[in-house]
């Protein structure tokens, strides 16, 4: 059998000697997720095939199956209905494949796209079970480390679910420190959401994820990304030290979307306060436990000299991350 090709057309290939590729349902810089029907079960399935370069080594090669292993491990250890289920891992041509549940409806990122913005309540409504999502993901070890629109998907009878474990860093890994995949010199996650800490080369923690997710809903109701500049250096540096510019859309969420992005972590809600305060969002009440925001001049340190940045790597393109495991 050829080897799989990334770029061409996968249906009606057998892949893992089971899965059938009925239709290509996203593509992103570290592989395609396919939709597929499971010939042993009968079922529709997302199997995700991450990329790799034809002259890949070994070691990259086994970095890819620990990075598989990595997700389905972070998903697998995580008992929510919003967080994605994980079925089968399986391997074709050498290359790991992920076998996910196939989530009936858009990302939140294709809403974005064909909407522009989204209602300031519907968005807390989504930010809410997301939230709880991620403090099940806390509470079991793990930090997601790549909240983005990009990867919440919304399911048409009104599921919402977390996707892309592929970085996520867990607790007491089963398989050795290097499953951490935080490369020398290089920033793991997307640069738009990423937390002033993590532009620092600081470890990354839960209020991490909860930064990422105050991002990911000022983009669905503002539009943008509010800290995107013209290059990766001037972005990093506006996400240190500049505050956060004022919602103009935000309504009621904008006093939440500040805590959410409190530049100091400690400032920042837990998942379980966040949820609420969403939740109050979104049920039309005034959000409680809102606390004023840090000003920026209480975040320790301003990035590192331009030489000798971390560079970030996962793409930095606008709203990335079209790999979501999406039925269109």
């Amino acid at each position: 059998m050829a080897p799989v090709d990334m770029g061409g057309d996968l249906s009606g290939r057998l892949l893992g000697g089971r899965y059938r590729v009925t239709g290509r349902l996203g593509r992103g810089g570290m592989g395609v997720v396919c939709r597929t029907v499971d010939a042993v079960l009968g079922r529709e399935v997302a199997v995700k095939v991450l990329r790799a370069h034809t002259d890949a080594s070994s070691a990259e090669l086994a970095d890819l199956r620990t990075r598989m292993q990595r997700e389905a491990r972070a998903a697998a250890r995580i008992r929510h209905p919003g967080v994605i289920t994980v079925h089968d891992v399986a391997e074709e041509d050498g290359l790991p494949l992920i076998v996910m549940e196939l989530i009936d409806g858009p990302s939140l990122d294709d809403v974005i796209d064909e909407r522009g913005t989204i209602d300031p309540r519907e968005a807390a409504g989504i930010g809410a079970e997301v939230a709880d999502a991620l403090g099940a993901a806390h509470d079991a070890g793990v930090l997601h480390r790549d909240v983005k629109p990009g990867n919440v998907l919304l399911d048409r009878t009104g599921r919402v679910v977390l996707t892309d474990f592929g970085i996520a860093s867990l607790e007491a890994p089963e398989d050795g420190a290097t499953t951490k995949l935080t490369r020398s010199g290089e920033l793991i996650g997307s640069l738009d959401y990423l937390a002033p800490e993590r532009a620092q080369g600081q470890d990354p923690s839960p209020a991490s994820d909860i930064w990422a997710l105050g991002m990911t809903l000022y983009a669905a109701v503002e539009g943008s990304s509010p800290f995107r500049r013209t290059s990766v250096w001037s972005t990093l540096t506006a996400i240190v030290t500049e505050p956060l510019p004022e919602p103009r859309l935000a309504g009621p969420l904008a006093p939440v979307l500040h805590a959410l992005m409190d530049k100091d972590p400690r400032g920042r809600p837990s998942a379980a306060e966040a949820r609420r305060m969403l939740a109050d969002v979104a049920a039309g009440r005034t959000p409680q436990g809102v606390r004023p925001p840090s000003a920026p001049s209480t975040v320790a340190a301003p990035p590192p000299d331009p030489s000798s940045a971390p560079r970030p790597w996962c793409g930095h393109r606008r709203r990335p991350g079209r790999t979501s495991p999406r039925r269109r």
